[in-house]
C-alpha cells in the first residue's frame, strides 16, 4: 500500500555493540515518561502506543514541551495553561485570530452534519457518555480540550466488519455562523472492513473539532478531510487515529479555504503490522494562515508510515506551517518511516515554515528519514516550457498543477480527484500566476 520513496536518509540496521543501560543506540536518553509500567514507575507513559492511560476524565499526564512523547494529554481544559504564543506547539499560530477557541466557552451552534452513506453503514447521533467516544485519543492541546469540554453531542459513523464499500461515505459539515463552537465526530472501521470517507467542511464557522478514527484489526480506511470554508472561517481540528493489527490507514488533508485553519492529524499504532499514509495539500492566498501538524506514534513493532505534505503560497501575508513529528519508541523494532514536506512560493510577501522532527529510541528498524524543501519556481522548468511556445503565465500554472497533482492522485477516488483539481484551478485563476 505504502510507496516509500528511495531518496530517504536512512537510519537503522542492527548494531553489534552492546547497549548502554538507559540509552538508545543513537545515544539518546530514554525518558521514563515513555516507558511502560515498572516497579519503580507503576504508571505507564501517556503515549505508549495506543495510549496506556485508560479512558477517563481524570487529570492531565505528561510533561509539556519535553519530547513529543511527553506531550501533556488531558480531557480537562484547565489542565492546560493559558496560551501565550511562546509554547512550541503554538509559536507559529496567531492566537488573536483564533476568536476564543482557546480561551472562551464554545457555546455556538456546531456546523450542521449531513451524511450520505452506502447501505449497511450506521450513522448515529449520541450523547457525551457514549462509550465509543474517547477511544482513539486524548486531547493534546488546550484548543482540543476546550472542544472536548463543550461539545454536546457526537456523530458516530460505523462501517460493519467484513464490509467492502463500493462508494464513499460523504460527511458534510456546513457552518452557518461565527459564534465559537465545538464539534465531535467518531469514525469506526470494524474488523476487515474497507471504506473511503470524505469529511467536507464548508460555509462559515468558528469551530474547534475533535475527530476520532478507529481502525480495528485488518481494516482498510481512507479519510479525506476537505477544508473549503468561506474566507471568514476559523477551524481547529484534531484528527486522531488508532490503528489495529495489520490495518491500513490513509489520511488526506486538503486545505484551501478559511481565514485560519489548523489541522493536527495523529496516527497511533495499537498493534503490530499496521500501515499509515498521511498526505496533505494546501494552497494559501493573501492573508490566510494554514497550519498542519502531523504526528505518527510508532509504539508497536513492524509498522510502516509515510507522510507527504505539499503546499503553494501566493499573495501578501499568506502563511503556511507544517510540523511533522515521528516517534519511534523503544519497542517499535522493524519500523519503516519517512516524512517529507515541500512548499512552492509563488509571489513575494509569503512565508512557509516547515519543521520535520524525528525521535528514535531504537536502532533496530528498517529505516527512518525526513526531508523538507521550500522554494520558488524552477527557472529551468519555466524556460523549457516557454521555449516551446507556452506563455509564461500558462507555464507557471502548469508547474503548480504538476507540483500539487501528486497529492491529488493519492486519493484514488476519481470523483474526489476531479473535484480537487477544479478547486486548484480556481485558486490559480484568482491570481496572475
Amino acid at each position: 500500500m505504502t510507496d516509500i520513496t528511495t531518496e530517504k536518509a536512512r537510519i537503522g540496521a542492527p548494531s553489534a555493540q552492546p547497549f548502554i543501560d538507559g540509552f538508545t543506540e543513537e545515544g539518546e536518553n530514554l525518558s521514563p515518561i515513555n516507558a511502560g509500567s515498572t516497579t519503580e514507575q507503576p504508571s505507564a507513559g501517556p503515549l505508549a502506543g495506543a495510549s496506556a492511560k485508560g479512558h477517563s476524565h481524570g487529570g492531565g499526564v505528561g510533561v509539556p514541551d519535553s519530547s513529543r512523547a511527553g506531550r501533556l494529554t488531558s480531557y480537562k481544559v484547565e489542565d492546560f495553561k493559558a496560551l501565550t504564543g511562546l509554547e512550541e506547539d503554538w509559536r507559529f499560530t496567531p492566537l488573536r485570530r483564533l476568536r476564543g477557541l482557546h480561551s472562551e466557552a464554545l457555546t455556538g451552534a456546531a456546523p450542521a452534519v449531513s451524511v450520505n452513506a452506502p447501505a449497511g453503514v450506521t450513522v448515529e447521533t449520541v450523547g457525551r457518555e457514549d462509550q465509543r467516544i474517547g477511544q482513539a485519543g486524548i486531547p493534546e492541546d488546550r484548543v482540543s480540550a476546550n472542544a472536548w469540554a463543550n461539545f454536546q453531542e457526537a456523530t458516530v459513523i460505523t462501517v460493519p466488519s467484513e464490509t467492502s464499500l463500493e462508494s464513499e461515505i460523504t460527511v458534510t459539515l456546513a457552518g452557518a455562523g461565527t459564534d465559537a463552537a465545538a464539534q465531535h465526530v467518531v469514525v469506526v472501521a470494524e474488523k476487515f472492513s474497507k471504506a473511503v470517507l470524505v469529511l467536507g467542511h464548508e460555509g462559515t464557522a468558528v469551530v474547534s473539532e475533535n475527530v476520532e478514527i478507529i481502525l480495528e484489526d485488518g481494516a482498510e480506511l481512507t479519510v479525506v478531510s476537505l477544508q473549503e470554508w468561506n474566507d471568514d472561517s476559523v477551524h481547529a481540528s484534531s484528527q486522531q487515529a488508532k490503528i489495529g493489527r495489520d490495518a491500513k490507514f490513509k489520511h488526506i488533508v486538503v486545505s484551501l479555504g478559511g481565514d485560519l485553519v489548523r489541522v493536527t492529524p495523529t496516527a497511533r499504532f495499537a498493534a503490530p503490522g499496521g500501515e499509515a499514509e498521511l498526505f496533505g495539500l494546501y494552497f494559501a492566498d493573501a492573508g490566510q494562515h494554514l497550519e498542519h501538524r502531523t504526528y505518527v506514534d510508532h509504539g508497536q513493532p513492524n509498522c510502516v508510515s509515510n507522510v507527504l505534505y505539499k503546499g503553494a503560497l501566493q499573495g501578501k501575508g499568506a502563511h503556511t506551517v507544517w510540523v511533522g513529528d515521528v516517534l519511534i519508541q523503544k519497542n517499535a523494532e522493524g519500523t519503516d518511516s519517512y516524512e517529507k514536506n515541500q512548499n512552492l512560493v509563488l509571489t513575494d510577501g509569503c512565508r512557509a515554515d516547515s519543521v520535520p522532527n524525528l525521535e528514535i529510541e531504537t536502532g533496530l528498524i528498517e529505516g527512518a528519514g525526513h526531508a523538507s524543501a521550500t522554494g520558488r519556481f524552477d527557472d529551468e522548468h519555466l524556460f523549457y516550457l516557454m521555449a516551446r511556445g507556452i506563455p509564461e503565465d500558462v507555464a507557471r500554472r502548469l508547474v503548480v498543477r504538476g507540483f500539487l497533482n501528486e497529492i491529488i492522485q493519492k486519493i484514488k477516488v476519481p470523483a474526489i480527484e476531479d473535484r480537487l483539481t477544479e478547486a486548484v484551478e480556481r485558486e490559480l485563476a484568482a491570481t496572475d500566476n
